[in-house]
């Protein structure tokens, strides 16, 4: 049994199915860990509804700041349109920057790899990416969304995932990105992950394309232990890994920061089962069970699992499991289980768990620093509805007497200009590659100003440029396809 420490935890019951299935969670949590302090808040679709175009009220965020942990119900968010997710906003403002996703075949709950011994966890980095959100329409016709990778982000993903194969006695971890398309952004997440990797030996550790690692976990998902990857792609592998174990029911999650943490499900709000009491809180109940080993409460943790594993592995479930038994709603679900406290399932290998180490906080804004950088041009990106072969003159003549020169015009990613011989389709966003005549540390304001001058005297309209850089003598950019 626990001791008498008491642990104050924010709890947002969440929209549709969240009360029913945070309720349930919270009944067996008081039951085996009498000594949490609940501290209840909102976010999610009323608190949209009373204009708080964040989804997170100002109450709410001071209860995270006092409380450090919440126990979070799923969220409604606005599908491509409307305001931006809460629950993104509640990641970012408290810089969980760790998602972990434990995914692993339960007694009870046939799927079509029961049998295989899936037992793996997907950690997954929670703030950066596309995820970052900023996007911009360049034209009425093209959008953009601007990739982000830090170092920083990169390290303290890396860091999480070899602590946490280490609090679990994990053996290894693979690392899945598209850096064979993506070289600088997905590249870093390689490059980390293998430098990162020196300071675990005790811990195997293996690259995999992320494309490979999809087809690898439909073909043989028993061979990965923890998969650490980008937050894009771990947001789809790890539904994907949840389809491997009976669905979304089945799916818990933690969100790790340096000073807070969010527990969560990683389904849905589900609002149509909403008041129906059939929903499964099997996910829900899991990731208050990570909650329990953050706070280091480990005896209340392992009783609740061991009563729910027990309970699936007897026959009882919800109706998202197909069996030869009936469903129970989910108030008998949690009831079954709260009888079952002290039972253990018979064909379920417990783990021997320790507190993970988070990783610390970098001191310093920056990680990588530069001993020389130069910049050698610029990307213009321009607006031009037209040909390649109407725009290239219009840019060689506007960087006449500028001292830059054009090299070459790209559309959607691939060379246009100089003409190559071939006719991708293309749309009215050009990125055109234009070099400085000598390379220089910064190139002057007055010059930048009369380059982007003279193109929109030729009738151009440009959108944003971007420096080329060379940082230690190494291009900072990428080629466009076919660029030599």
């Amino acid at each position: 049994m626990s001791d008498a420490k008491k642990h104050h935890v924010t709890i947002i019951y969440g929209d549709g199915i969240g009360p029913e299935v945070v309720t349930s969670t919270r009944t067996l949590i008081d039951a085996a860990c009498p000594n949490i302090d609940w501290e209840t808040a909102e976010a999610g679709a009323e608190v949209f509804k009373k204009g708080i175009a964040s989804g997170v009220p100002q109450e709410t965020i001071d209860s995270l700041n006092r409380t450090r942990v919440a126990l979070k119900g799923p969220l409604e968010t606005p599908v491509g349109f409307g305001e931006k997710s809460a629950n993104v906003t509640l990641r970012k403002l408290f810089e969980t920057f760790a998602n972990i996703r434990p995914v692993r075949e339960f007694p009870g709950v046939p799927t079509r790899f029961s049998g295989a011994g899936i037992d793996m966890v997907i950690v997954r980095e929670n703030v950066e990416d596309l995820y970052a959100g900023i996007e911009h329409m360049q034209t009425p016709d093209v959008a953009q969304c601007l990739k982000l990778i830090s170092s920083k982000g990169c390290e303290k993903i890396m860091r999480t995932a070899f602590e946490f194969a280490r609090s679990e006695g994990r053996k290894s971890v693979a690392c899945a990105t598209k850096a064979n398309i993506m070289k600088k952004t997905e590249g870093l997440v390689k490059s980390t992950f293998e430098r990162v990797a020196k300071d675990y030996p005790d811990i195997e550790s293996w690259h995999i394309i992320i494309d490979n690692c999809a087809h690898q976990l439909a073909k043989k998902p028993e061979q990965f232990d923890v998969i650490v990857t980008t937050n894009m792609n771990g947001d789809i592998i790890s539904d994907l890994g949840s389809g491997l174990i009976g669905g979304l029911g089945f799916a818990p999650g933690a969100n790790i920061g340096h000073d807070v943490a969010i527990f969560e499900a990683v389904h849905g709000s589900a609002p149509k089962y909403a008041g129906k009491d059939t929903i499964n809180p099997t996910a829900m109940i899991l990731s208050g069970v990570m909650m329990l080993r953050y706070l280091k409460e480990f005896e209340a943790a392992d009783k609740i699992e061991n009563a729910l594993l027990y309970t699936l592995e007897s026959g009882v479930h919800t109706r998202d499991v197909v069996t030869d038994t009936p469903p129970i709603g989910t108030k008998a679900f949690t009831e079954a289980i709260l009888e079952n406290f002290g039972k253990k399932a018979a064909n379920w290998k417990t783990r021997e768990r320790t507190a993970m180490k988070i990783p610390a906080r970098p001191a310093t804004t920056r990680i990588n620093k530069a001993d020389k950088r130069e910049t050698i041009g610029m990307d213009v990106f321009v607006e031009f509805d037209g040909t390649a072969a109407e725009l290239g003159p219009k840019l060689e003549a506007a960087c006449k007497g500028t001292g830059f020169k054009l090299k070459m015009i790209s559309n959607r990613g691939t060379v246009v200009y100089p003409l190559t011989g071939t006719s991708p389709d293309v749309v009215d966003q050009w990125r055109c590659r234009i070099y400085l005549e000598q390379p220089v540390t910064e190139p002057s304001m007055a010059q930048v100003n009369k380059l982007l001058e003279s193109i929109e005297a030729q009738g151009l309209r440009w959108m944003h440029i971007e420096k080329l850089c060379k940082f230690d003598g190494v291009d900072s950019f990428t080629k466009a396809q076919g660029e030599n």
